[in-house]
């Protein structure tokens, strides 16, 4: 049997490295493999593209204030993430400090525990101290909260009712005030949203249309026409509902619409 020499061995050997050297070299050229993290540009990029804006820069708070404003300590900025814990029973926000009209926001959101908070969009101070602001609510909690709070819509007003759009339903208010609901086709299902980690939040507002959807997938809707008392106008606040209560926040951008 023939026995290849330690010479012959040794020159196989450099060749392989050569031809692997030289795949790699073309690999490179070629730039990132298609569907690859490298592929791609980053979120904020991404997003800028889309024509938003980032309004959480990750690091401060600029840009956002506390209301109520002796609740500001229970909001704090860590690794790129927005923490909020409640240091009491009892609403609070973090806002954003523009009125705004239509927009579209995008946002992540993760519950480490049972909790509930949200979005509050064309949000107002609360002219009947019931609450700190009135406004219209995208709500978030905890799996197992119920349909009623997560993907819901929640309307937090000081002088007209207050019917919500639970998930999976389509709320319409008429001029009159009179109401009727739908069925959302092929809405959120609880198993699309990931406990107690990182979730995707849209909430698009356009004219008296308002749409919240989680991880893609559209959760809720709230139409409101009704002539007395609807918002056309007001802020963003990012909301912590009670003692002890936790919430994360990070990748917060804005598209204005109008």
């Amino acid at each position: 049997m023939h026995r290849q020499s330690s010479k012959d061995r040794s020159s196989k050997l450099l060749l392989a490295i050569a031809s692997w050297m030289a795949l790699t070299a073309v690999s490179a050229a070629k730039g990132p493999r298609e569907g690859s993290p490298e592929s791609h540009p980053s979120q904020s990029t991404y997003f800028q593209r889309k024509g938003f804006e980032s309004i959480f820069d990750g690091k401060t708070l600029a840009g956002w204030r506390s209301i109520p404003a002796d609740r500001a300590s229970d909001w704090k900025v860590e690794q790129g993430v927005l923490i909020s814990v409640g240091s009491k029973t009892g609403l609070a926000y973090l806002v954003f400090d523009q009125e705004l009209t239509d927009f579209e926001l995008r946002l992540s959101y993760r519950l480490p525990g049972n909790g509930n908070t949200g979005v509050e969009i064309r949000a107002q101070v609360d002219p009947s101290g019931k609450r700190p602001l009135v406004g219209y609510h995208a709500d978030l909690g905890h799996i197992g909260i119920g349909s009623n709070v997560l993907g819901a819509w929640d309307l937090h007003f000081a002088e007209r009712p207050e019917p919500g759009a639970h998930r999976g339903k389509h709320l319409t208010i008429h001029p009159d005030g009179t109401t009727d609901v739908r069925d959302l086709p092929s809405p959120l299902q609880v198993s699309q949203i990931r406990d107690r980690d990182w979730n995707d939040v849209r909430v698009v507002a356009k004219g008296t249309d308002f749409k919240f959807y989680i991880n893609g997938r559209l959760a809720s809707r709230l139409t409101d026409n009704a002539k007395q008392a609807r918002l056309d106008r007001g802020l963003i606040g990012l909301q912590i509902h009670d003692h002890g209560a936790r919430a994360d926040f990070k990748d917060i951008f804005l598209k204005r619409i109008k």
